[in-house]
């Protein structure tokens, strides 16, 4: 009885992936040129997400740093922790204490520079203010969302890029998010460094 059930988790992903392959290959090259326009330009990319997206986040900024399936020189990738705020701001006194992400980008963000987003289900309004905070520094902005990301798609200008997985199951955008990110990774490599040499 379960089994069946636990296969469907493996078609409805399969169908998914086949269903949005076209559409979200144009989206992750875009990505993948504004990361390496903005690399190859002396900036950096700044990586955060919510929630679970965090998670990808930090997987984004490692395989930047470390080199993703082949060794090549540390890409510039800082990840932002959303939780970062001091134990001694207080909302009245700092209101932008609870948006600890927009501290960030107004520290350590620069012209030229790409903020990077992952949100995979929703969005609060930490990540809208760091978007419009983003754009105040002359920031370009990659947002990967899910179909129903609040009112972040209307945040993005011309020049930014939206990778959205049209599924509604958290779940689902997830994996298909993981995937992007391996293939921006894979285009950002491939672009810096060309093909890899045959083993």
């Amino acid at each position: 009885m379960l089994e069946p059930r636990i296969q469907q988790h493996f078609f409805e992903s399969a169908d998914l992936m086949y269903q949005v392959s076209e559409h979200l290959s144009r989206a992750i090259l875009d990505g993948a040129n504004a990361a390496v326009g903005c690399l190859t330009s002396g900036n950096k990319l700044l990586v955060g997400g919510q929630g679970a997206g965090q998670q990808l986040a930090n997987l984004m900024c490692a395989a930047l740093l470390q080199g993703f399936e082949r060794e090549r020189p540390a890409l510039s990738a800082l990840p932002l922790n959303a939780s970062l705020i001091s134990p001694l701001a207080t909302d009245a006194a700092n209101p932008a204490a609870v948006h600890g992400v927009v501290t960030q980008i107004r520290a350590l963000g620069h012209p030229g520079d790409l903020l990077v987003v992952f949100c995979p289900a929703g969005a609060d309004v930490a990540w809208q203010a760091a978007i419009d905070e983003a754009h105040a520094k002359d920031m370009t902005v990659l947002l990967l969302s899910g179909p129903a990301p609040g009112d972040l798609p209307g945040r993005l200008l011309d020049t930014d890029v939206w990778i959205g997985v049209p599924h509604e199951r958290p779940a689902r955008v997830l994996e298909l998010q993981l995937l992007a990110l391996h293939a921006l990774c894979d285009a950002i490599d491939m672009q810096l460094m060309g093909e890899a040499d045959p083993a």
